[in-house]
């Protein structure tokens, strides 16, 4: 088992991560009925692929020997109705000024953020638009 979910009743749920014990919140929106004073089920689809792909590039970047502490990602989600649905998701990578990188590490990179476990979970109908920007200092030699 992975989770464990209490439904506490006005819209709001409490998952239980097994191994750990850390807890999530989450709450309707409020296009949909709810409060959206926690994160939405939707909104942690989205929020889980950006922090997969964050998490991948991190462990590529560790084995360049490049370290991407500071990554910011910016994450929006993009909904239609009938049915309800994530149509899109619009991700936008900001990296810190200065990093190291050269041309061939950040193609690597960014190739890897598409190669993520979520990306390949996801519905080939949702729309996902990411954008990389890469402010770097002169190219690591």
């Amino acid at each position: 088992m992975t989770s464990t979910i209490i439904y506490e009743g006005d819209l709001r749920t409490v998952a239980r991560h097994l191994q750990s014990g850390t807890e999530i919140e989450t709450d309707a929106p409020t296009d949909n009925q709810g409060k959206g004073e926690r994160f939405s089920p939707t909104d942690l689809v989205a929020t889980a692929l950006g922090a997969c792909m964050a998490t991948t590039m991190g462990i590529k970047s560790r084995d360049m020997q490049v370290d991407l502490r500071g990554m910011k990602l910016s994450i929006q989600k993009i909904m239609k109705p009938d049915p309800r649905r994530i149509a899109g998701v619009h991700i936008i990578f900001d990296f810190p000024a200065g990093l190291q990188v050269d041309e061939k590490q950040r193609t690597i990179l960014e190739r890897t953020a598409h190669t993520c476990p979520v990306m390949y979970s996801i519905h080939p109908d949702m729309e996902v638009k990411v954008e990389f920007n890469w402010k770097v200092g002169a190219p690591a030699h």
